[in-house]
């Protein structure tokens, strides 16, 4: 199944402020709070620390156990500090992103693990049997990285939890928009996505798949998210599993104890 994603109302009336903290609405009925704390191009010393500064701005769901699902690979690392930060549940989401014909790096797409396939009406429109050929290429490859995580870590039940869903950035947004509408259809009692950095243009899509969106940076200077890092490091397959091991290890340890 295929899924158009067509633009939104514009925010950027709403983003100009700083801080922001606003409710969108659609028809007269607000669906999702969207608040932004910075538009500061400064840069975050490494993934971790910025899970750390989002558990700080979500603070307020500490003691409701939430899910905090990461976007492999980079988004993992950020989720692993959320989790310690609000005492919550590691696991990942599985998207894969889909990249322009003749440019990998530029996202057109996205594939979910069901095979389900985001991309903007824009690219369904130039490049129909390309995003056919290369959506089914990298939904095998992320059915090969599921089950090397679910050998460490069987995945978390969300019905009825607090689930937050981050990365370690969001540029076109249609990962992150993939992985939203994956985790709604699991009926979480609320859906948050929590970024560390995004351009403008995303959070426009995705305060309409949750009920809040919390991003520390919007910078007007967006180009790239490792531009905001001053260790970005590539991870790897290896990386996530050995994250999803030592939560499978705390979650026994908490059972026993």
């Amino acid at each position: 199944m295929t899924i158009i994603l067509r633009p939104p109302t514009r925010l950027s009336e709403i983003l100009r402020c700083e801080p922001v903290d606003v409710m969108k609405k659609k028809g007269g009925v607000a669906v999702a709070a969207c608040r932004v704390v910075s538009r500061s191009s400064e840069a975050f010393a490494d993934r971790a620390e910025a899970g750390r500064l989002l558990a700080h701005e979500l603070r307020g769901l500490r003691g409701l156990s939430p899910v905090v699902l990461g976007i492999p690979r980079g988004g993992v690392v950020v989720a692993r500090e959320l989790a310690r930060g609000l005492g919550g549940d590691l696991d990942v989401i599985m998207t894969h992103k889909i990249g322009a014909e003749g440019n990998s790096e530029l996202a057109v797409g996205a594939v979910t693990e069901a095979g389900e396939v985001f991309t903007s009406e824009k690219a369904a429109a130039r490049s129909e049997e390309y995003l056919r050929v290369e959506a089914a290429c990298q939904h095998a490859l992320l059915r090969e990285s599921v089950a090397s995580y679910r050998r460490a870590l069987p995945a978390t039940p969300l019905k009825e939890r607090q689930v937050i869903v981050t990365d370690d950035g969001v540029a076109t947004g249609l990962t992150m928009e993939a992985a939203l509408w994956a985790v709604r259809k699991q009926q979480p009692a609320r859906l948050i996505a929590a970024i560390p950095v995004a351009a403008e243009g995303s959070l426009e899509r995705l305060v309409l798949h949750a009920e809040e969106v919390v991003c520390l940076h919007v910078p007007w200077d967006f180009w790239g998210v490792g531009q905001f890092y001053r260790h970005f490091d590539q991870l790897e397959n290896a990386d996530v599993v050995q994250i999803l091991d030592e939560e499978a290890s705390r979650r026994l340890h908490h059972e026993a104890g």
